[in-house]
């Protein structure tokens, strides 16, 4: 097939790659003309795993091209893909004036039928409002889909290529079938194709980030009552989680969720439901729960310090909000840096991918930053795990000890052991335990 897809952000840019690594012809826009000509060599604006020689191959195989102008595919492109940015108004609604121009922009390039697919993360009801945008500048049949996308940052093309479900929200056979025929090498396995009305498409993803991030603030809850009680958290985890009816993923405690779509997802089905006239207290409860979260670990540094942390200084491992991504927005560590420096402390971090994301556009020049874990050690008062990158997990502690000034590790994702540790001579912190 012939594919469009409008926007070369995270979502725009694992599907078009994904697309093209399927057989198709792909052709990606943005109006970003840096963004374009970086891509043009090569050179990616996100970092996930796996795509950089993805995009290379395809691109050198002819299937995936990169352009600025609507002109240059939109004529001949079967299914147009929707996938710009949908940022939280100051109320957290979903800010829909990037869909709506590219929506209209789409229309004044069409020449014949298409498949307008809305691929960004948007409310009940942004169908319709795409679907008023696109009659009002064309003459030309077209049909408007809902395609959620459900990646994990860190893990998008495994979850792209081999998807637990695709979900399609249609309103004509025309339609579901160019959908069917275009998704038909990534659930050869017997993964469903779930077809259903637009508006319950449009929810659906927000749905399952909701739940998502209910189970994380859940846990965090339970973790802070382990805290008071003398519980272990991760020992009630295993406890539930053995329980099918409850099953063991996301039950980890830490300081919170945050990147690109679990903050955003939460306020934006609050705002759908109060809209609708529906008080959803308990996603309400979700976001406050997780705003505090992340100021725990801060909490803990300073009560160890009585209060008191003018002049220390703190290694900071770890800035993005997860592994396996550069991705900062509502990232933890920023709550957790921010309160460090107000408090009088000084910092030296370190991340594997998100040190250049961090100077850009968080911390700048507020903070060091580090080459190495090991170097953010050094006359390091005390070690502030933020982000469980898979090299934090067993590093020579003989050596963390010879670095650093003082001996006290507060872990914010529990990924080393209490025992352990006091037994080498630290002072060690966790979540719940």
């Amino acid at each position: 097939m012939r594919i469009a897809v409008v926007g070369t952000g995270y979502v725009g840019l694992v599907a078009g790659t994904c697309f093209a690594e399927s057989g198709n012809t792909v052709t990606c826009i943005d109006i970003d003309q840096r963004k374009i000509d970086r891509l043009h060599k090569g050179i990616l604006p996100i970092y996930e795993p796996g795509l950089d020689e993805l995009l290379k191959r395809n691109v050198a195989d002819g299937r995936l091209h990169f352009t600025t102008n609507y002109a240059d595919c939109i004529a001949d492109a079967q299914v147009i893909f929707i996938a710009v940015g949908t940022p939280p108004g100051e109320d957290g609604s979903a800010d829909l004036q990037y869909v709506i121009a590219a929506a209209e922009e789409v229309a004044r390039n069409m020449k014949s039928y298409a498949v307008i697919v809305d691929k960004s993360t948007v409310p009940v009801g942004t169908a319709d409002k795409v679907r008023a945008a696109v009659a009002a500048n064309t003459d030309c049949e077209f049909d408007i889909v809902s395609n959620p996308e459900f990646l994990k940052e860190g893990a998008a093309i495994d979850d792209f290529l081999k998807p637990d479900r695709v979900v399609i929200g249609s309103s004509t056979e025309r339609a579901a079938g160019i959908m069917d025929e275009l998704y038909a090498p990534f659930v050869r396995t017997g993964n469903p194709i779930i077809h259903m009305d637009v508006h319950s498409a449009e929810l659906t993803k927000y749905a399952a980030n909701a739940m998502l991030a209910t189970r994380i603030s859940f846990m965090n809850e339970i973790a802070n009552i382990c805290m008071k009680v003398g519980a272990n958290v991760d020992q009630v985890r295993r406890g539930i989680g053995s329980d099918a009816r409850i099953g063991s993923k996301f039950l980890f405690a830490g300081l919170g969720y945050g990147g690109s779509c679990f903050p955003k997802d939460v306020q934006a089905v609050v705002r759908t439901a109060q809209a609708a006239g529906y008080d959803f207290r308990i996603l309400q409860a979700v976001e406050a729960v997780n705003e505090t979260q992340k100021r725990l670990l801060f909490d803990m540094v300073s009560d160890h310090y009585a209060g008191d942390l003018t002049g220390k200084h703190f290694a900071v491992w770890g800035l993005s909000f997860k592994p396996n991504t550069d991705d900062m927005r509502e990232a933890p560590a920023i709550v957790v840096i921010q309160h460090l420096l107000a408090a009088g402390a000084k910092v030296t971090a370190f991340d594997p991918e998100a040190i250049e994301e961090c100077k850009e556009w968080h911390l700048g020049d507020q903070i060091k930053y580090a080459k190495n874990p090991m170097e953010a050690l050094d006359g390091a008062d005390g070690m502030i795990l933020v982000t469980e990158w898979n090299e934090f997990r067993r590093p020579d502690f003989d050596e963390v000890k010879r670095r650093m000034n003082g001996k006290v590790i507060f872990d914010g994702r529990n990924i080393y052991t209490r025992k352990t540790l006091e037994a080498l001579g630290f002072t060690y912190y966790g979540i719940g335990s």
